[in-house]
């Protein structure tokens, strides 16, 4: 990632490394660490390097800071250091210039807000979303996509648009795909449905019934033959069976029809797909993410690719069998779990697509690093695939594979979010009932907005309130859904941060009103300061992104400074004072105004330029 140009930290971490390299010449130390303070009344930054410094040297930690001290060259950066700069075992406080600030956010105030594309970095594929076929888009899709499109708008800032591929993974093939299309060419073929006006909830509900219509008994009756209970209980198992192993039957016909290209079965597929993704796309879009049909790569794209990935594998001796499957050890990995790439019955599992998968990202589209948005349970099988592919040369050495996996939203009740009929909750009902309970926040806050406007903000602030309570968690970890709490413009939430830009278009619009214009930066204020402070880490926060791929270090970052807009705001009068501190504290507000909207971009949300 490029390194940010305007973060005081930067300058600091580089002045003190030359210090300790002219303090300490030839000596091998840790890295230069500044942090900024904690405590603003001893200053805006703290060096703590004195204390690791000191074991490596043998050496009291303060003498070490004493003699930092000595060396640093301040100049034209921060104030010049005393006895009292130095506190308790060795802390280095450490206090900038404003005319410091002031420059550094002159520099920040530039159309790419001080990230600037990385000209070496190489391109980078974000797998998200992930849908399946005949299933309608649930609670357990919202974060796939959300993260995964967060990741992808932070990675197209950092290294550019078009060294970012998006791929939108799509169950579409397999036998339970050939089991609802089988079953929907029975019912079409019964006139009990019409393709033409077939909706996504239609095929779900047919997805569920093909799926019973093939239960078999097949595990029992094995059971019962294997321990010899009973010969009337055999037999009706087997006579239970039958409708259903004749339906499996069936649909195992089916879809050798629809590998072996029948048009029949693919036209039913074919619409099968279109309604889904159609559908999909559009719930997507709703939660302004970016997933187009350009998109996606479903398990179709890869299956005339298996068997001769397979069979190289085999080939090299990468794949060899174990009780009748073909398997890639991956001992030499720490993996003690090999990785089945087929199984007994000759077939082929998910395993063996995101093999293909990275061999066609890493070959085809060219990428060095391939970003995986999936939940964490998946964790074992990537580590299984990204060691395999590693070890069957399906990827460059240096192809940079990471699963960002990320935990389970849960309900009020500290459970798995489901519905009261213990399915998973459908997400377009979930982007349904935050809009209503923002629409009641906007209405009781708002009440005099017309309807249409109310209702504008409230689908505005939902998208907001449903993305930014994802992103805005640790990404590992599971949290609580609710939608009362989500939507409210208070606290750490999505509302909150689209009220702090409303509020700082608000004073843009009234300054522009009364004829006012920014100027040159002048901090003065410690709240000035302290917002300048925050705007000025603003590239380091994205870059951190790219890096950790963790959106909630954004989502802090922004709400950082918000708070400190807020507090900027009551302390600072900016149309009421006197010039040049208004036109000063105007182009501080514009400038939070932009980083505050360009965040706010980049986790996905809408803006509002009023609230």
């Amino acid at each position: 990632m490029s390194a940010p140009t305007v973060d005081p930290i930067e300058a600091l971490r580089d002045r003190f490394q030359q210090a300790a390299d002219a303090a300490f010449p030839g000596i091998a130390l840790p890295p230069v660490a500044v942090v900024p303070s904690g405590n603003t009344q001893f200053g805006d930054y703290q060096c703590n390097s004195a204390m690791p410094f000191a074991k490596s040297l043998g050496k009291p930690p303060r003498q070490v800071a004493q003699e930092l001290a000595a060396k640093i060259n301040l100049d034209g950066l921060a104030e010049p250091l005393t006895d009292k700069s130095i506190a308790g075992p060795g802390f280095i406080n450490l206090t900038l210039k404003n005319s410091a600030i002031d420059a550094r956010l002159g520099q920040l105030n530039t159309p790419a807000l001080g990230i600037v594309p990385d000209p070496a970095a190489p391109i980078t594929v974000v797998d998200l979303c992930g849908v399946n076929l005949a299933k309608q888009m649930h609670i357990g899709h919202l974060r796939s996509s959300v993260i995964g499109d967060t990741l992808a708008r932070v990675l197209e800032r950092l290294i550019g648009k078009d060294k970012v591929v998006r791929q939108n993974h799509v169950g579409d093939w397999g036998l339970p795909i050939a089991m609802v299309t089988a079953h929907l060419m029975d019912l079409e073929a019964a006139g009990k449905v019409d393709l033409g006006t077939i909706t996504l909830d239609q095929l779900d509900g047919i997805y569920k019934e093909s799926k019973k219509l093939c239960d078999t008994c097949d595990d029992q009756i094995a059971y019962v033959k294997a321990w010899g209970s009973g010969t009337k209980v055999l037999a009706e198992l087997e006579a239970a069976n039958e409708a259903p192993a004749a339906a499996l039957a069936h649909a195992k016909a089916t879809l050798v029809r629809l590998q072996s290209g029948d048009k029949q079965v693919k036209r039913v597929w074919q619409r099968i797909y279109d309604v889904t993704m159609a559908a999909c796309l559009a719930t997507c879009a709703r939660l302004n993410a970016i997933v187009l049909p350009e998109h996606s790569a479903g398990e179709s794209f890869y299956e005339e690719k298996l068997a001769p990935l397979v069979e190289d594998l085999v080939k090299r001796g990468i794949a060899i069998e174990s009780d009748g499957a073909l398997i890639v050890r991956l001992d030499e990995f720490g993996i003690p779990e090999p990785v089945i790439i087929r199984k007994r019955d000759g077939g082929f599992i998910y395993a063996t697509t995101d093999l293909a998968g990275v061999h066609y990202r890493t070959g085809a589209l060219k990428a060095k690093r391939v970003v995986y948005c999936v939940d964490a349970r998946q964790s074992l099988h990537f580590k299984q695939v990204f060691a395999a592919s590693k070890k069957a040369g399906l990827c460059p050495p240096d192809a940079l594979l990471e699963h960002a996996p990320f935990g389970t939203i849960l309900g009020e009740d500290g459970r798995p979010f489901k519905s009261r009929s213990g399915d998973s909750v459908k997400l377009n009902e979930v982007i349904d009932e935050a809009e209503q309970s923002a629409l009641a926040e906007v209405v009781s806050r708002y009440p005099d907005l017309p309807p249409d406007q109310q209702l504008t903000i409230a689908r505005t602030v939902a998208v907001a309130a449903i993305r930014y309570t994802d992103l805005a968690t640790e990404r590992i970890k599971d949290y609580v859904f609710s939608f009362q709490r989500m939507v409210k413009a208070e606290g750490d939430t999505g509302p909150y941060l689209l009220y702090a830009y409303a509020r700082t278009k608000g004073l843009a619009a009234k300054a522009e009103a009364q004829g006012l214009k920014a100027s040159t930066f002048a901090v003065e204020h410690p709240s000035e300061k302290a917002l300048a402070l925050l705007l000025l880490r603003y590239p380091e926060a994205v870059n951190a992104v790219g890096t950790t791929l963790e959106p909630s270090r954004l989502c802090a970052h922004l709400y950082n400074i918000a708070n400190a807009y807020s507090k900027f705001y009551n302390d600072c009068p900016v149309l009421t004072a006197t010039e040049p501190t208004r036109s000063a504290r105007l182009a501080l507000s514009d400038l939070t105004a932009r980083v505050l909207g360009d965040g706010l971009t980049l986790l996905g949300m809408p803006l509002l330029d009023r609230m």
